[in-house]
């Protein structure tokens, strides 16, 4: 099972002849994608994106074709993710799990192409007719609550329900009370200025010791939050129950873990009441729906992250068309340059806050070479932990 079988009678995409890589540079962040060749002339696209480490994600998915994919029928889907996992010694870890998921998101491309039909057709259908996301990114510049209210109004504006944003700056487990009631006001801010309807959902970026935490669901109680995010570090999963136990709001998570083995003591746990898988980090297709199904035994609900491009978004909507238990999805797209939707061409649009059924065979995306030649990488960082990351300033 983990070594290619060539006399395996082929499937109708035909066998993997080649992989590349290409790293689009944006103000945000570098994007990065996969692209995989067969033998019977079809590509498909997935996206490797790694916040800070595109050199090094570009550079392991390349060397893993050689290994794991040149000569493998797409169709082997479950083959070929145990091969990478597997056969490549990955356990665990954030460059190999984005690599196995960009893969996986391809891999679905091409099984869609050569079907003619959508990717969301091989993933379980449809349970809706559109895709309800919500907006981060949005606050972007200074950190005071007349700015956050300005900007929050101003996305609603554009037909989004629902928000997220970090209040905190460059907090760490702990708060300085005059940074406490800063935060405190922003929440309040935003609340008061998009009214009652709109839904907001607070993160913690898993920054916060326990007592503060603790203090924070109190705190936060009065703004009606849809979900507090990551609240607590992940070395200290076991307290995730713990905080629930007080908070009135729903604690959500996830993000950070890459298959269904770290996921494990999450569930183990009942760390929280909403998983936050990122389909460019925790497996692709092939694992996420299988993450779904095991948060659905614990009666918990998926609203994927995702802080990658357009492609990411779009492959999410293909992903979540068929989880009875989705909530709703992350989305950058307002964020970014026009130029990101010329590279990624045929990424599906936002509009008044959804996404509607893709039609188009596979993702229905192609990359465009020449925009990428115009926008290289840039390799920056910003740090989350230093005063003014809000601005996402990459130097």
């Amino acid at each position: 099972m983990l070594t290619i079988d060539k006399t395996r009678p082929v499937g109708p995409a035909g066998r993997i002849s080649r992989v590349e890589t290409l790293t689009l540079g944006t103000a945000w962040r570098d994007f990065s994608y996969v692209r995989v060749h067969t033998d019977a002339g079809l590509t498909g696209v997935g996206e490797i994106t790694h916040p800070y480490r595109a050199r090094e994600t570009c550079q392991l998915a390349e060397a893993m074709a050689g290994r794991h994919l040149v000569g493998a029928d797409p169709f082997d889907v479950e083959e070929i993710w145990l091969r990478m996992y597997q056969g490549d010694y990955l356990r665990g870890g954030d460059i190999g799990g984005i690599v196995v998921s960009g893969v996986d998101q391809a891999l679905y491309d091409l099984m869609g192409k050569a079907l003619g039909v959508p990717a969301y057709r091989l993933t379980g259908g449809a349970c809706r007719d559109r895709v309800r996301v919500y907006a981060n990114g949005w606050y972007t510049g200074e950190r005071e609550p007349e700015t956050f209210a300005e900007r929050a109004v101003a996305t609603v504006a554009k037909g989004y329900t629902a928000l997220k944003f970090d209040p905190f700056g460059a907090g760490l487990g702990e708060l300085s009370r005059t940074e406490l009631r800063r935060s405190v006001d922003i929440v309040a801010a935003v609340r008061a200025a998009v009214g009652p309807g709109i839904e907001l959902f607070v993160e913690g970026h898993a920054r916060f010791a326990m007592h503060t935490a603790a203090r924070l669901v109190r705190e936060l109680e009065p703004f009606d939050l849809g979900w507090f995010e990551e609240p607590l570090p992940w070395t200290h999963i076991e307290r995730y129950a713990e905080l629930r136990a007080r908070a009135t709001m729903p604690i959500s998570g996830g993000e950070h873990f890459h298959n269904r083995y770290e996921y494990a003591r999450l569930f183990a746990t009942n760390a929280v009441d909403i998983i936050q898988p990122d389909l460019s980090m925790a497996g692709g297709f092939t694992e996420v729906r299988k993450l779904a199904a095991i948060a659905d035994q614990h009666a918990m609900v998926v609203a994927p992250h995702n802080s990658n491009s357009p492609l990411c978004t779009t492959a999410s909507v293909h992903a979540v068309l068929g989880m009875p238990n989705f909530k709703i999805l992350e989305t950058f797209d307002g964020l970014l340059e026009d130029y990101v939707f010329d590279a990624v061409r045929g990424a599906l649009p936002v509009v008044d806050g959804h996404i509607a059924l893709p039609t188009a065979p596979g993702l229905g995306i192609d990359l465009v070479d020449e925009v990428f030649a115009e926008h290289p990488p840039s390799h920056g960082f910003w740090n989350m932990f230093a005063e003014g990351w809000e601005k996402r300033d990459r130097r």
